[in-house]
């Protein structure tokens, strides 16, 4: 299971440090544009990378472990994005939430699967120019179930690249 408290602290103290490192002076609304900014375009470089919009594409997605990568960079902008605004009360949820994500079906038609980005889209849309966090929770969940569902990558390699990822950008 994906411990959605640690990354969710991991991101804040990450954003902070970074900040501070490149001495970043950015406001709050300045902040959650930059965030939602590059959550969108991670969210469409995941979805390059799985290679689902591409009809012609007759091979299963051959790198797990980029795909992995992409997914940790989705995740943070969207954690960060979270609390930013003061929202992360509702990426955290409940062990048996997080299994029913889990257990939901994989979505295996090309139009499924690009209805599934989209919606993600929509919801992050929805989050950040109405305010709505209903919406924002729907697309959490959503990238959640793409990202441990539809792509099956593993959660305990999410957490592992995730830590791998932070701690290489320090290092620069």
């Amino acid at each position: 299971m994906l411990d959605i408290t640690k990354l969710l602290q991991s991101s804040i103290s990450f954003d902070r440090q970074m900040t501070e490192q490149k001495d970043i002076l950015l406001g709050p609304e300045a902040r959650q544009i930059n965030a939602m900014t590059t959550l969108d375009i991670e969210l469409g470089k995941l979805y390059q990378l799985s290679h689902w919009n591409e009809v012609w594409h007759d091979q299963e997605t051959e790198n797990l472990t980029e795909l992995t990568r992409q997914f940790v960079r989705v995740i943070f902008w969207l954690l960060l994005f979270s609390a930013q605004k003061q929202w992360t009360h509702l990426v955290v949820m409940t062990p048996a939430d997080y299994e029913h994500i889990k257990q939901l079906p994989p979505q295996s038609k090309v139009a499924d699967q690009d209805k599934l980005y989209l919606s993600i889209k929509n919801f992050l849309y929805g989050a950040y120019f109405e305010h709505r966090q209903a919406d924002f929770k729907h697309a959490w969940h959503l990238l959640l179930k793409l990202g441990l569902v539809d792509l099956k990558l593993d959660d305990q390699k999410i957490m592992t690249s995730f830590a791998e990822w932070q701690a290489a950008l320090l290092k620069k």
